[in-house]
């Protein structure tokens, strides 16, 4: 059996090299790697930590970069690939503009697609932007949906999805903790915390670049400014409108260590050394929990409302106040804290990966 995986972002690959590991495990499967370059360096990183090769690479990345280019060069570059390996199966993962485009790809060939993390939503096509219409728009065409929790399914469900194509595994990025995160990990930046709470921020997502922006880092100032003992850690995301953002709030401002931006086993390390995480980010939601971190979520809405559920994240929007009030409670109430870090991580146990190649097999046994 011959299993095309295609990807092209940070957050996919650290989903998917658990996946791939476990494919490669199985005797009867021939798994291809396919890079489509939407991420060049902060990719390489992942691919290198899980010491995996890919064997195609697109190099889609361009400067000033479109939707559109993304989606067009991506759908012109996997023809000859398709042509080659004929895969039985395409895998994708999420809600990427490289996943979306992958997917229309291989339905065009008549490729039957395996859907990683489906079923997510937050049926508001602007929120996330353009996420929502992505993993949407992939779920169309899909025809091995691996949702990670009972509620993405119930949601795939509802949209008239066959239920013998679905499949609840629980969500990889929980297998990929067990390889990243070290009791031992070192850092000179988590030094400059030692004796602080550290706050671990992260912000950059394309509905929040401006005003909402702006809220959030005023929140950040506000909250160090009434807690000596605490440090705020931001790896800053490289586009350049955050960066702008960013310095004029904080290049004054000594609790708060803007870094560049960290390979996802530094990342992860951080995480588990942090005391709160403030992030707009969506993997964030899904990993931290597994660590006992309690997470402020900083938008509107959120695809992953198990956690909020669960009780392990909080959406506080991007109004200064909120998100000032809500972290005041966790810096200050122990019970509050403890509740939110102790509460059961809804996205699983670590097997996932192992669960949906299981299932690959079992299905393509059957046909």
């Amino acid at each position: 059996m011959k299993i095309l995986t295609i990807f092209g972002t940070r957050p996919e690959a650290i989903k998917m090299c658990p996946v791939i590991k476990e494919l490669n495990r199985r005797k009867e499967i021939k798994c291809t790697v396919c890079l489509t370059g939407q991420h060049k360096e902060m990719l390489e990183q992942v691919m290198s930590l899980f010491e995996i090769q890919a064997e195609y690479n697109l190099q889609i990345m361009k400067k000033n970069q479109t939707l559109s280019m993304i989606t067009s060069d991506i759908l012109n570059g996997l023809d000859s690939i398709f042509e080659k390996e004929q895969p039985d199966l395409v895998l994708v993962h999420g809600d990427t503009s490289s996943s979306f485009a992958a997917a229309l790809a291989a339905f065009y060939h008549h490729i039957p697609v395996g859907h990683v993390e489906a079923g997510l939503r937050t049926y508001n096509m602007q929120s996330p932007y353009p996420e929502e219409f992505n993993r949407q728009a992939v779920d169309l065409i899909t025809d091995m949906y691996f949702a990670p929790t009972e509620l993405s399914k119930k949601q795939l469900l509802d949209e008239g999805k066959d239920t013998d194509k679905i499949f609840v595994t629980g969500n990889t990025v929980i297998d990929a903790l067990q390889t990243t995160v070290s009791e031992d990990y070192q850092s000179d930046i988590l030094d400059w915390c030692k004796g602080s709470r550290m706050i671990l921020l992260t912000a950059h997502r394309r509905e929040n670049i401006g005003v909402p922006m702006e809220h959030i880092f005023e929140a950040v100032k506000r909250i160090v400014c009434m807690h000596k003992d605490i440090k705020v850690i931001y790896p800053i995301h490289k586009n350049p409108k955050v960066r702008e953002i960013a310095k004029r709030y904080f290049d004054d401002c000594e609790q708060v260590k803007m870094i560049e931006p960290l390979d996802v086993y530094d990342f992860h390390n951080f995480m588990n050394r942090s005391y709160l995480i403030l992030t707009d980010s969506g993997g964030i939601q899904e990993e931290a929990p597994s660590l006992g971190k309690p997470v402020l979520v900083m938008r509107d809405t959120t695809e992953r409302p198990e956690g909020v559920e669960a009780g392990t994240l909080k959406l506080v929007g991007t109004d200064v106040d909120v998100i000032v009030e809500e972290a005041e409670k966790l810096l200050n109430d122990r019970s509050v804290y403890a509740a939110m870090s102790n509460a059961v991580n809804p996205y699983g146990d670590g097997q996932a990966a192992r669960r949906i190649v299981d299932i690959i097999e079992e299905k393509f046994k059957e046909n």
